[in-house]
Order: structure tokens, then sequence, then C-alpha cells
């Protein structure tokens, strides 16, 4: 088992202060940065881009694990790779060649990540296990923070984790939508160890209190 990890997402930072943002992730002795980048069409809404990552590089060695929610992120890993993104997560519903994309993302010298939404068949990452460092199951539909958490999606997790094990891999699984203690737990007793927590960790009135309650 990975060594548990929160990944604090920045679109639950305050947008006009994002440097902010950065900042508290780190006062709350975290080292992960999850950062959502979204198109308005694989999900109904906008985010930011590359630019924002590469004026947010300077300011932090936090770890940047960047999740790109587009159609086609087989055209934008060149521009993250170049803003200082250190992990890239593609959809497995997208539509691009995922092999061909997650060897791009590697070949640019980053880690790679394959996501699912709350619906798919966890069959369909089985052809790319071998060639991720992460896999992450979205618990919400992704586009919107805030979200209530899917305990449907627990089933998805157990099974990722299973053919882990089955395996001998020792990818990340991570999981993003409605996690806050309760549901974290759910996640790590499933099979997670990478928690991205948006809305619970910056409306925490503690958030070093509440990354350590996510991973106690």
């Amino acid at each position: 088992m990975n060594p548990a990890v929160v990944a604090p997402s920045l679109l639950a930072a305050d947008h006009g202060a994002f440097a902010q943002g950065v900042l508290a992730v780190e006062a709350a002795g975290l080292g992960w940065l999850h950062i959502d980048i979204m198109d308005g069409h694989f999900v109904p809404n906008i985010s930011f881009g590359p630019q924002v990552v590469a004026d947010l590089r300077p300011l932090t060695k936090l770890h940047f694990d960047v999740h790109l929610m587009l159609s086609h992120p087989d055209r934008y890993v060149a521009a993250f790779a170049k803003a200082g993104a250190e992990r890239l997560t593609v959809h497995v519903e997208a539509d691009h060649d995922v092999a061909k994309t997650l060897a791009a993302i590697k070949a640019a010298g980053l880690s790679a990540g394959i996501a699912m939404n709350p619906d798919a068949d966890p069959r369909r990452l089985l052809p790319f296990l071998g060639d991720v460092d992460l896999v992450l199951c979205m618990t919400v539909f992704p586009g919107f923070g805030g979200q209530a958490f899917m305990p449907s999606v627990l089933e998805s997790i157990r099974f990722v984790a299973a053919e882990r094990a089955r395996r001998g891999a020792n990818f990340r699984l991570e999981v993003d939508g409605g996690i806050n203690v309760e549901t974290g737990r759910l996640c790590r007793e499933a099979g997670a160890d990478t928690l991205v927590a948006g809305t619970a960790f910056f409306k925490a009135a503690d958030r070093k209190a509440f990354a350590a309650a996510l991973t106690a």
C-alpha cells in the first residue's frame, strides 16, 4: 500500500487568489496540488489552462497533479509539460488514442494517470494499467466542485485495488469528488491511497487538522 496522500483541489480555492490557495496547501504541510483542467466540452464547465499552471509553478515546490478533463487531451500534453505539470491524468472516455496519449506523457518526462467517470466500467482501464503511475476513480461526475460523494464508486475502487494487488503493481489509486473525513475513510478502506479534497479542505476551520484526519 502506498503512503496516503492528500491533494487539495485548486478548483475549490479563491479564483482571484490562486497564489494564496497554493500557500494554504503548503501551510497545511501537504506536498501535492490537484489541478483540474476543464474545456467546456468533455465536462460542462471551463476552469483554466496551462498559463495558470505556468504562473503558479515558480511559487511552489508542490507536486502538480494535473487532471485533464478535455475532449482531446493528447493535444495539450506538450503545453502542460512546458507549464510545469509533473503528472498528467487523462480520461479513458475522452476522444483520443489512450495508449498513445499515455506514451506521449511519459515521453515528456511526466508521470501518467488514467481516469474514469463514476458510471464507467472499470474493466475499460485494464489495457492501460501497465502504463500508468496513477488511476483516478471519480466519485462525482466531473465538472463542478461541491458535489455529493457517490458510494456506488466504491465497487470500482475495490476492483482497481484488487487488480493492482493481482498484478503486484504499485500505481497510486486516487479518488476525487465529495471527499471528506467520512468518505475518505470509506475510499481508503476500499483501497484508495490518494485523496483529492477541494471544498472540504478550503472550507475547513483547521486545514492541517483536516488533512491529518484524512490520512489517520
